[in-house]
């Protein structure tokens, strides 16, 4: 038996799923998720990465969680050499996304922000409980938050007594244990530009994140952004990307790599995914998709076949 739930929370659409397991883990759930969330959120100035952020060059006291957080995102920064960077705050509020994103509209200004990049210099301190940032640099959750999130929330579930579980935070996703049914977990990954054409990839236990500019993107027509910032530049990324999704082992990594892999472009990304020995797929400004060299191993049967294009060359090996 499955029960599930559906929420606002993060800025997204939460849906979490639990099989087996006793009816006050979706409550319990939920209640988490809200409590990352005032923790994490850039927007509310009581949480911690507020606090962070206001005392940057100082080292601050945070939660366990937070702490574990800072960590995966540096961690994140290193295994993507930088396309990842969790200092991006800056450039997020220059290119004119300085609050929550339903708040935005078409006609805003850019405003300027004298932040700069610097994952380099954050200092974690276990012993003491604190993270340091350097002075005039913000931390931004928004690129591993979500996905973080589900992976804390997925751990407790299980631990709680539930057969299996999906919790899926603004279409970043993790599951483990036994599927409906007993099963294994069906995840489908829609195309942003058509809307019939739908991948069904199956999972055991992992987890699946998309980065794409289709849906989070503002200004006039002449200055279209999006939330997807270069580290290189210091801007909306450019790379001739229109969506990238992941599968890894957990939904904080899928999350980094599919943002690094939309940054990176078609073929840093696929070698990106190739050379961290994960799996995804890329699809392009032509709605052209670019899967990894062993994406082949998680698909369904009954997925829908379209335009798709295999690299000529990979390095590496996909688990």
């Amino acid at each position: 038996m499955e029960a599930e739930a559906r929420f606002r929370a993060m800025g997204s659409d939460v849906h979490i799923v639990v099989v087996d397991g006793p009816p006050s883990l979706l409550d319990a759930a939920k209640e988490r998720i809200e409590r990352l969330e005032s923790l994490w959120s850039r927007f509310r100035p009581t949480s911690e990465i507020s606090r962070l952020n206001a005392l940057a060059g100082r080292p601050v006291r945070v939660s366990e969680e937070t702490l574990s957080l800072v960590e995966r995102a540096l961690q994140g920064a290193r295994i993507t050499d930088g396309r990842y960077d969790p200092t991006v705050l800056g450039a997020l509020v220059r290119a004119g996304y300085d609050r929550s994103f339903e708040l935005l509209t078409d006609d805003d200004q850019q405003p300027q922000s004298p932040l700069g990049l610097g994952s380099d210099g954050i200092v974690v301190d276990r012993g003491g409980s604190t993270v340091a940032l350097p002075a005039g640099t913000g931390f931004d959750p928004g690129g591993i938050g979500k996905g973080y999130a589900a992976d804390l929330v997925i751990r407790e579930l299980l631990a709680e007594g539930a057969a299996g579980a999906c919790v899926n935070v603004g279409g970043d996703l993790r599951v483990d244990g036994s599927g409906p049914g007993g099963y294994a977990w069906t995840v489908a990954l829609e195309h942003p530009l058509r809307p019939r054409r739908t991948e069904l990839i199956g999972l055991r236990s992992g987890a699946v994140a998309t980065s794409t500019r289709a849906r989070r993107s503002w200004g006039s027509p002449g200055n279209r952004r999006h939330h997807l910032i270069d580290p290189a530049t210091g801007r909306p990324a450019d790379s001739g990307v229109l969506s990238a999704t992941v599968i890894a082992a957990e939904a904080w990594q899928a999350e980094v790599l599919a943002k690094a892999a939309f940054v990176a472009g078609v073929s840093e990304g696929l070698f990106l995914m190739a050379a961290g020995g994960i799996d995804g797929l890329l699809i392009d400004d032509l709605g052209i998709v670019f899967p990894s060299a062993g994406l082949d191993r998680f698909l369904r049967p009954n997925s829908v076949s379209g335009p798709i294009r295999t690299p000529a060359r990979q390095d590496g090996k996909a688990s």
